[in-house]
């Protein structure tokens, strides 16, 4: 972990507070200086998407604003919850050199709980992975979201 790291998870906490309906996850991408490119939240539900999660959503924003093509090389992804298989592949394929997340999902984790696919060795590119960065507080902020859909 860097000094750094936990910033960057409180950004992406922020990105999750306007998830709405949908499962509070916020992702942050930053660039190789440490300047924030693009924030999102989970719109699976509001944009009527299954592929709105929160990584995608930020990594195509991301793409956008940097302006020279589709490769993140060199920056940051920061989420509150480790990536899905479907977000794990995109941030590999967008060379995104770290990612940095919150709570660990051992039922559809894919950076180190129940796949590892972005240190897969059998792939050109592999980033550098950091998880159970605040941990509880993103663990909480799901935890409190399911606790609210069970009890309603």
């Amino acid at each position: 972990m860097r000094p750094g790291d936990v910033d960057l998870v409180r950004a992406a906490l922020a990105a999750a507070a306007g998830s709405g309906p949908d499962v509070p996850i916020g992702a942050v991408v930053f660039d190789p200086d440490g300047r924030e490119l693009a924030r999102a939240h989970n719109a699976r539900e509001a944009l009527g998407d299954p592929t709105a999660h929160a990584e995608v959503l930020a990594l195509r924003a991301a793409a956008a604003r940097r302006g020279d093509g589709w490769r993140l090389t060199g920056c940051t992804l920061a989420v509150t919850l480790e990536p899905c298989t479907m977000c794990a592949g995109a941030l590999v394929l967008a060379r995104v050199s770290r990612v940095v997340f919150g709570a660990w999902e051992p039922k559809t984790g894919a950076a180190g709980s129940l796949w590892d696919v972005v240190r897969d060795r059998r792939l050109a590119h592999r980033p550098e992975v950091v998880g159970g960065v605040l941990e509880r507080e993103c663990a909480a902020l799901l935890e409190g979201f399911f606790g609210d859909r069970r009890n309603s």
